[in-house]
């Protein structure tokens, strides 16, 4: 089993991006298509502390089920937004990265090497053409 996993929509070039640069330091991630399989309920509230962040910073706010359901709005609390979160995954932003030195949501994509275990093994660009890291596996930004 993979020491890293990553919370994955395969339609979000963001997410698309840090697979490709989570394969590029060598390691095959567990994949969890978290539409599909999203997480328990401990399983969410955990990853949102590993992070150190708010529940609502997890929120993805351009996504119908945000404005339909009034979510700009702050009178939810947390265990409200978990649930949301919960019965409407594409809520959950994305990507959220796991790995042995911490858990991260990987937006921009390049935040992910910030948490990756091994260093990259050559040049690697985003799709849209974005250099990202050199032939040397070093960081461009």
């Amino acid at each position: 089993m993979s020491k890293i996993t990553i919370y994955h929509n395969p339609a979000c070039g963001t997410s698309r991006n840090t697979l490709e640069m989570i394969r590029n330091s060598g390691t095959e991630p567990t994949v969890i298509h978290y539409l599909e399989n999203p997480p328990s309920r401990d399983e969410l509230v955990k990853l949102v502390v590993d992070m150190g962040i708010m529940v609502r910073a997890l929120l993805r706010k351009n996504v119908e089920p945000y404005e339909k359901l009034g979510l700009a709005e702050d009178k939810f609390s947390d265990e409200q937004l978990i649930d949301l979160m919960l019965e409407h995954p594409i809520l959950i932003n994305r990507p959220i990265v796991v790995t042995p030195l911490g858990t991260r949501l990987c937006r921009p994509s390049e935040v992910v090497l910030d948490i990756l275990p091994g260093d990259q093994k050559g040049a690697f660009a985003k799709e849209d053409g974005e250099k990202v890291i050199d032939v040397a596996g070093n960081r461009l930004k």
